[in-house]
């Protein structure tokens, strides 16, 4: 077995046992009046911590990222080196086991209770689980030994706090900032959370306070403008900002850039071009503003323009990362799987990462090379940790997109016990044993997410139409998909549920009415092939001949349209 030289979480198996050796060197130096039933004490617990660093480390070899820290975790218990919890920690916290990466920081934090970093850990990972109130109270603590201000220190917290939970970052810095009611930092902090947690109208506040006590500082104008825009107020949000840029003989470009995205996201493309390139022409070294002219120019399709703005980006070292994935999806366009891949394969980190990687792994596949796209996403997951989790998803993705179903399966049901509250996790794996015709394990699968998220329209969705398609239980699934409709009126997948819903119980000429509904809001394949099947029950031939044609236009080879017109259709139409 190989010892992983792990440079990620800054110790390697080797160095730990290294120092090991070295401490029991030292204790054979210092006996003296030890006896010998202490000295064999001392080496056989160093040879537990030795054995259960190498059982951590094997499972890291094998990818049981679950096994790894835990082991990692009862070794940080056995020894008393802090570069071991120091290791169980950052194994945890990286893979996001939340119960072992508390236990271990918390042994990190007692074996060196003098260090920032060990304590900044246990408040990441107390906020990362919702124990607010002793997150708060770590953080209180580190900030006090800053050097400034207390209340001045706190839009630097933003970044990291900002990682985790949007709501538990909220609540944290809501009681960080409770005793500074004067300072404008402290109201401006909450102000940007809040805008993060959905909370907007407590954003608007807190930047109107900030504002009230320092009107030059234009952030909080920028938070309480954005909290307009986010309440439904776009216009009163555009104009707040318009007059920001206007009425400032030397505007802060800040401003002029958030009256961009402001433009951008009513569909003002053009207009947020030009701010744009007034910063630009102003500031040419601002490569914030150089980046938005370039995905204006991608979602305008202007690829060329796109091209050469995300290449200039590229060149400045800036935004790395979404100049090669926006690079990436510009060579997909233009059908360049080469290039797309060069591209993708370079992201490695940011939010783009995961999508940057799938798509590049589902080039490969398109290319006939499953074998190379699965191999490429164990590589990836062993460079980046952080994202280890995510491949195994991915690759069940790529397995399933092959037919390789039972390997699929156990890559879901890996990824699922590494995640056990993802949601989606467990509606993928449903939807997986539904094609290997399991049917009553998908169901069973769809009730258990139904039952953990039981306000979830999308749980309770999956659950009702697998019911009404697959099983006769039709009173069942009509309770289920009206509650969906409740929680989600406008999402043309439930109208296409309850259209077929509809359908099965008999009910066709209403069945017919929200099935095109669904259809006119989301050209979806199987809704198609849903309004096919109703006409025809409808003696509709000709209509459900030419809704067919028209369907198969735009999505060629579909299966489910191809069992349409293989069931229903004679060779006449």
């Amino acid at each position: 077995m190989r010892i992983r030289e792990n440079c990620v979480f800054g110790i390697t198996s080797r160095n730990i046992l290294s120092n090991f050796a070295e401490r029991l060197i030292r204790v054979v130096a210092l006996l003296g009046g030890l006896t010998l039933l202490s000295f064999v004490s001392v080496v056989l617990a160093a040879d537990e911590v030795a054995s259960q660093i190498l059982t951590a480390e094997a499972a890291l070899e094998e990818d049981r990222y679950r096994d790894a820290a835990r082991e990692y975790r009862i070794a940080a218990y056995l020894s008393e080196n802090s570069e071991v919890a120091k290791t169980a920690t950052r194994i945890a916290y990286t893979y996001e086991f939340d119960d072992d990466a508390v236990l271990s920081a918390e042994r990190w934090a007692e074996l060196e209770p003098d260090s920032d970093e060990a304590q900044l850990y246990v408040a990441q990972i107390y906020l990362r689980t919702g124990e607010i109130r002793d997150s708060r109270r770590i953080f209180e603590k580190l900030l006090e030994k800053g050097g400034e201000p207390f209340d001045e220190q706190l839009p630097r917290l933003l970044p990291l706090l900002a990682r985790e939970d949007a709501y538990n970052a909220f609540q944290v810095m809501q009681q960080l900032a409770r005793p500074h009611g004067k300072s404008a930092f402290a109201h401006y902090s909450v102000a940007v959370l809040a805008l993060d947690a959905g909370e907007f109208d407590v954003a608007e506040k807190r930047a109107r306070a900030a504002i009230n006590i320092d009107d030059e500082w234009v952030k909080p104008h920028l938070v309480y403008a954005r909290s307009l825009l986010l309440q439904g107020a776009q216009e009163a949000a555009i104009d707040y900002t318009s007059r920001l840029v206007g009425d400032n003989p030397d505007p802060d470009p800040e401003a002029r850039l958030e009256l961009a995205i402001m433009l951008v996201s009513v569909e003002r493309e053009d207009d947020a071009l030009s701010q744009v390139n007034q910063i630009l022409l102003e500031q040419p070294y601002r490569t914030d503003a150089l980046r938005l002219m370039a995905i204006i120019n991608f979602q305008l399709d202007r690829l060329d323009a796109a091209k050469t703005d995300f290449g200039d980006l590229l060149a400045t070292g800036n935004y790395r990362m979404d100049a090669l994935h926006y690079l990436g999806r510009i060579a997909d366009r233009r059908d360049q799987p080469d290039d797309a891949v060069h591209y993708f394969s370079q992201v490695m980190s940011g939010s783009h990462a995961v999508l940057s990687q799938s798509r590049a792994a589902g080039i490969l596949v398109q290319q006939g090379e499953p074998k190379r796209a699965l191999e490429y996403l164990d590589r990836f997951a062993e460079i980046n940790p952080n994202f280890a989790v995510d491949m195994v998803r991915v690759k069940a993705q790529i397995l399933q997109s092959i037919e390789r179903y039972d390997e699929a399966l156990e890559q879901y049901n890996k990824a699922v016990s590494y995640r056990p509250d993802v949601e989606g996790l467990y509606l993928s794996r449903a939807e997986l044993l539904l094609r290997m015709d399991r049917v009553d394990e998908a169901i069973a699968q769809y009730r258990v997410a139904a039952k953990r998220w039981p306000n979830s329209a999308m749980s309770l969705n999956a659950l009702g139409y697998t019911l009404a398609d697959r099983t006769d239980a039709y009173d069942e699934a009509e309770r289920l998909i009206k509650k969906a409709i409740k929680l989600d009126p406008e999402s043309a997948a439930i109208t296409d549920s309850w259209g077929w819903v509809l359908y099965r119980q008999g009910r066709t000429e209403d069945a017919l009415g929200f099935l095109e509904t669904a259809y006119e809001k989301l050209r979806d394949p199987e809704v198609a092939a849903h309004i096919v099947e109703v006409l025809w029950m409808l003696e509709r031939y000709e209509e459900a001949a030419s809704t067919l044609e028209n369907a198969e236009l735009l999505f060629p080879d579909n299966v489910l349209l191809r069992d349409v017109r293989d069931r229903l259709m004679p060779e006449s139409f």
